[in-house]
């Protein structure tokens, strides 16, 4: 029978599929190769293939062990020493590499990497873990709610220099995960003037992100200007009509639409695929999240005792989901123009290889409830069956002499 696990793999797997055919697609501006066998060995290509293999790792790892430990042996407490001193390390000259004008790469020889997806990734493990070992504190102000936020915060304060989209994606995912965790619903309230105080002085501080909130408000009042992107982006998307112009047959990818196969890869879609392509991608995400949830459930009821592995899976999927969201509302000019990708559509290597491992822990988790079901069954199977009141037993009958 096809559980909730096996549709988390079969969705992230067409997600991929379609991911390093729109890539190739938007990039054949770039590319000279356009028969199959160059998209089979493409970059993306190899990428996606080593994505499914990352997934299949996490499907393998025991999840309620990342949340488990004492001190210094906790998986999470290094996950998160990692993260930061990776993230402060961006910052470093001769380690950090700027692209398209911020400093959000790290560059280790022929191969570069955004501490950022690490961060976005394994704040989640961080926030489960800390949920978990302080159960009894998580009800109250400070201890369950404002220093896990707290720490939180201030690495996000550090990526939202470089990357305020990841840094406010983040955020969001950490909200949401201590709620779940018990948290009041009256508590982000109170955080919400200071977190949107820190949003508004990094926009303030920066020329190009007032400029983004400018071409949010009115992109047409400076059409090759700051409201280019949106407009393209725009464009590309009545372009496609209902059915699309056809896979490969883009026009905007031709030096019109900025970031075609990264950002506003989403746009290509629907000018190539058309309306019905992009609900596709839609269905495949709305998937997505029904599968996911489905394996929160059966844990729910398979393994109570596996609040971790649920809040791990809960994070997971807010930060797929919510990023996704983000991406399709900026493509859609619903919000301002940022640096999100849609996940495993997007051309990235980082980001595809973290989200398909992190996804590969929701199947993890599915197989843990299913281990635990087949072994319920077992002990009910195996359990003396009622029998009949024996002939030589006080309550059965005496034999005839």
């Amino acid at each position: 029978m096809l559980r909730p696990g096996h549709l988390v793999m079969l969705i992230a797997a067409c997600l991929l599929v379609l991911g390093v055919v729109m890539v190739h697609s938007a990039s054949m501006d770039l590319s000279g190769e356009t028969t199959l066998s160059g998209v089979l060995l493409s970059r993306p290509a190899a990428l996606a293939v080593a994505a499914f293999a990352c997934m299949l790792v996490g499907a393998c790892v025991p999840v309620e062990r990342l949340g488990g430990g004492r001190g210094w042996s906790r998986p999470a407490l290094w996950i998160l020493l990692a993260a930061a001193a990776l993230v402060l390390a961006v910052y470093i000259p001769g380690v950090g590499r700027e692209a398209n004008g911020a400093r959000r790469w790290i560059q280790v020889g022929p191969l570069g990497f955004q501490p950022s997806e690490i961060a976005k990734w394994g704040l989640p493990i961080v926030i489960a873990a800390y949920a978990v070992a302080n159960a009894a504190r998580i009800r109250e102000f400070l201890r369950g709610f404002a220093a896990p936020l707290s720490i939180v915060a201030v690495l996000c304060a550090v990526i939202a220099v470089s990357d305020l989209g990841t840094a406010v994606l983040i955020m969001l995912v950490a909200l949401a995960m201590l709620i779940a965790c018990g948290a009041r619903l009256t508590w982000p309230l109170v955080a919400a003037p200071l977190i949107g105080a820190g949003i508004a002085l990094m926009v303030a501080v920066s020329p190009y992100r007032r400029n983004r909130i400018l071409a949010y408000l009115d992109p047409f009042q400076d059409q090759a200007g700051i409201g280019y992107h949106i407009i393209q982006s725009m464009a590309a998307l009545n372009g496609g009509g209902l059915a699309g112009r056809g896979l490969g047959n883009s026009v905007q990818k031709f030096g019109y639409l900025p970031e075609s196969n990264t950002d506003f890869i989403f746009a290509i879609i629907g000018e190539e695929l058309g309306v019905i392509g992009a609900a596709m991608v839609v269905l495949l995400y709305l998937g997505l999240a029904i599968a996911g949830f489905s394996v929160i459930r059966r844990s729910i009821r398979a393994c109570p005792d596996a609040v971790f592995s649920r809040q791990l899976a809960l994070g997971i999927l807010m930060t797929v989901l919510l990023q996704a969201a983000i991406n399709l509302s900026v493509v859609t000019g619903l919000a301002p123009t940022k640096g999100i990708a849609l996940p495993l559509v997007s051309h990235g290597g980082t980001g595809w290889l973290l989200t398909a491992l992190s996804l590969g822990f929701l199947v993890s988790i599915d197989r843990a409830s299913d281990r635990a079901e087949a072994k319920r069954a077992l002990r009910t199977d195996d359990s003396p069956a009622l029998d009949s009141p024996s002939l030589d037993s006080p309550g059965g009958v005496a034999p005839v002499a």
